[in-house]
């Protein structure tokens, strides 16, 4: 599968020539003190603004389309992180969902934070959504985390030295993807974006994939099917339209769980609605033909 300069890909992780081993273990250290710490408050305030006679009335607007939820709690959290970054990592520049942000001066760190990802699980109270927060340095990701807030996993990278996922109390236990050489067998996840005309071709690119694959999973929540990928979990994922806040600490762990990835350019858009992709090494080859073949690969761009 090509790559793009931006990818965490194998090539990208082998140059260790720029890499300082102890700058990347010290922004792991933070995305993951960080994105746990956020994924605290929200388990924590989810039962305060959707629990039994509390149905989160004027708690949840709507961004890009009334499909496209963002809640209370997601600015909340977002502000969180801010605010500890300012504490730990004073003048460090932020892009976040809710918040925005502007590029970092060359040469310096981006924290690229997704408050809630999956906030419409979060707001159905479907298990599956997550914290995310990446650390960046000129469109590549050095090292991230991503917490899994109803299940407490804690999926962490850092460029070069691999990926692990924590469980609540135990150890870290190292990510490999999957040995699979047949993309027939093949288990991927995938996402829909929130426009109707997007959601439309992305359904018709499903109905053209399933008869080739073992099966597709949507869970609703991209961090957590790049995080899948690297687990072993699904074989890939596939998804147009994300932003760099829905793979900038995702892609890394599976990257460095041996996952073969497409990712836009950092500074990209979802409007754009580049493909993104991680698969397993062993089929991503004939993945990326299928794809091909298949038009999967070419964006769906916001209209």
């Amino acid at each position: 599968m090509d790559t793009v300069p931006e990818t965490n890909s194998p090539a990208d992780i082998a140059d260790q020539s720029v890499l300082d081993p102890a700058e990347i273990t010290e922004l792991r250290r933070v995305a993951v003190y960080l994105a746990e710490t956020a994924a605290a408050h929200v388990r924590r305030r989810r039962p305060e603004v959707f629990g039994p006679g509390r149905p989160g009335d004027g708690s949840v607007h709507t961004k890009s389309t009334p499909t496209d939820p963002v809640t209370v709690v997601d600015t909340e959290t977002e502000q969180l992180i801010r605010a500890l970054l300012a504490e730990v990592r004073p003048g460090e520049r932020v892009l976040g969902e809710e918040g925005g942000g502007g590029p970092a001066a060359p040469g310096d760190i981006l924290w690229v934070v997704d408050p809630i990802d999956g906030t419409v699980n979060f707001v159905y109270g479907i298990p599956a959504y997550a914290v995310s927060v990446a650390a960046m340095r000129g469109g590549r990701s050095l090292a991230g985390a991503v917490v899994d807030v109803p299940g407490a996993s804690t999926y962490s990278a850092g460029l070069g030295a691999g990926a692990t996922r924590t469980e609540s109390g135990g150890d870290p236990v190292s990510l490999r993807c999957n040995e699979i050489d047949s993309t027939r067998l093949a288990l991927l996840a995938t996402g829909f974006g929130y426009g109707a005309a997007r959601r439309q071709r992305q359904g018709e690119l499903v109905a053209r994939l399933l008869p080739q694959v073992r099966d597709i999973r949507r869970i609703g929540s991209a961090a957590l099917d790049l995080c899948m990928v690297a687990a072993g979990r699904v074989d890939a994922h596939y998804e147009h339209g994300l932003n760099p806040w829905d793979w900038a600490a995702g892609a890394l762990v599976a990257a460095e769980a041996g996952a073969v990835l497409r990712l836009p350019a950092a500074e990209s858009t979802g409007a754009r609605g580049e493909l993104t992709v991680a698969a397993a090494p062993g089929i991503a080859d004939e993945l990326a033909e299928l794809f091909d073949r298949l038009e999967v690969t070419a964006p769906i761009p916001e209209v």
